[in-house]
């Protein structure tokens, strides 16, 4: 039994692992960079406060995205990996998924118009921030991470974000034109993500299938504590933001521009998720020692990983926020240095959440989510309220902690995960 053990520990450490973490994390990183430059040249354009009224609308069309997306990025790769072999199933997969997106997105576009007729100052940054909602209804990353064929996909996003650079760089010459920035953002991955659809319907031939009422009634019975999960984790990112937009707009462009460091430190964490998610998937279902042994490596590695760019972001706090701007904004300057802990924490949740997705525990992100949405709630509008630089950049810390323990808790209570 040992000796099994030790041989599936081993399949993590397979070419195809290896393979997915070097090709996401190579492209990646030429995101990440590219993403900066992309800020600097919107800061550059419009201005730090500008910076602020964009993420404001880009934090909302995440947030109607996660609603969209109905769990499909999480529960999509489990089933690709288990059809994968049979194309007729993976055909029912993929044009449920798709359906499924796209009733909701209909939905969502007749109350976004409707929004027009309450009249507020903001609204057309959120009507052109629609086509950021639509990408998220094209979006095939559940497909090329259950196939592994994520090289594919970030090079095509790569790509796409180089044009979206390039777009906003000649196009967004003021602060005037800032309602542009999404729009360009949001149909640059529109039209990447169809061709990536294209893509997977001719490479594993695809033949379109009418979903079955039974079987979209059933994934939207399966993945409502998915999308309930997704929703609170996209609010505790972004309630903070909606709060000081109308509490304290002074902080709001300090705070998203230090947000979107944060938010790529995620992203490399992501990567790591995403690598070994189709292998761990078969992993646990082969020995679940073995999953508790290489989970329990993995966060010990990502924290002291983690570490170290915490302290690099905490030194160099002041160089990065003058980098990103041309300004030495004390505030971003402040909340940077008091976020840098973040990642850390962030780490050891990324893990703990495959953990739970592996085990299909969609009833513990469930319980974990709506409590951490409470928390997130009730934090935001305090803290925006008092206006303080010190709490609001302390908001994303308390959140990840409790994050942390909440996970740690129903992972240990098996009791718990099997109600």
């Amino acid at each position: 039994m040992k000796q099994r053990i030790i041989r599936s520990y081993n399949k993590l450490k397979t070419t195809n692992i290896l393979s997915n973490f070097f090709n996401l994390s190579s492209i990646q990183i030429s995101n990440i960079i590219l993403l900066f430059i992309t800020i600097r040249i919107i800061t550059g354009s419009i201005g730090i406060n500008g910076l602020g009224l964009v993420m404001f609308a880009y934090r909302f069309s995440l947030l109607a995205g996660a609603v969209i997306n109905y769990g499909t990025n999480q529960s999509g790769v489990r089933e690709t990996v288990y059809n994968l072999s049979d194309g007729q199933k993976l055909g029912v997969v993929f044009y449920n998924i798709l359906f499924i997106r796209a009733i909701i997105f209909v939905l969502f576009a007749i109350g976004i118009f409707g929004f027009y007729f309450f009249h507020v100052d903001y609204y057309s940054f959120i009507l052109l921030s629609v086509p950021v909602v639509l990408a998220e209804v094209l979006n095939p990353l559940c497909f090329f991470i259950g196939t592994e064929k994520l090289k594919i996909f970030n090079g095509y996003n790569l790509v796409a974000n180089v044009v979206a650079a390039l777009a906003i760089f000649f196009f967004v010459t003021g602060p005037e034109k800032a309602i542009w920035v999404n729009f360009i953002l949001g149909t640059g991955n529109v039209i990447t993500y169809s061709g990536l659809l294209f893509y997977v319907v001719r490479r594993y031939k695809l033949s379109f299938q009418w979903p079955l009422k039974a079987d979209l009634l059933r994934m939207g019975k399966d993945n409502f504590y998915l999308t309930v999960n997704n929703i609170s984790a996209n609010l505790q990112q972004s309630i903070i933001i909606f709060a000081l937009k109308w509490n304290s707009s002074a902080l709001l462009g300090a705070y998203t521009l230090c947000d979107r460091v944060m938010s790529q430190c995620r992203n490399l964490l992501n990567i790591i998720g995403n690598a070994i998610y189709p292998n761990a998937v078969n992993l646990y279902r082969e020995s679940t020692k073995a999953w508790i042994a290489y989970r329990r490596k993995s966060k010990q590695l990502l924290t002291v990983v983690f570490l170290a760019g915490a302290i690099v972001i905490f030194i160099l706090a002041d160089f990065i926020v003058y980098i990103l701007s041309k300004q030495h904004d004390q505030n971003a300057i402040a909340l940077l240095r008091i976020m840098a802990i973040v990642p850390i924490i962030s780490a050891s949740n990324v893990i703990n959440v495959l953990d739970q997705l592996i085990k299909n525990s969609t009833a513990n992100l469930f319980r974990i989510s709506s409590i951490l949405l409470v928390v997130s709630l009730v934090a935001a509008v305090l803290i925006a309220r008092f206006g303080n630089y010190i709490l609001v950049g302390g908001f994303t810390v308390i959140i990840e902690i409790c994050a942390l323990f909440l996970s740690e808790y129903f992972i240990k209570k098996p009791a718990v995960n099997n109600a």
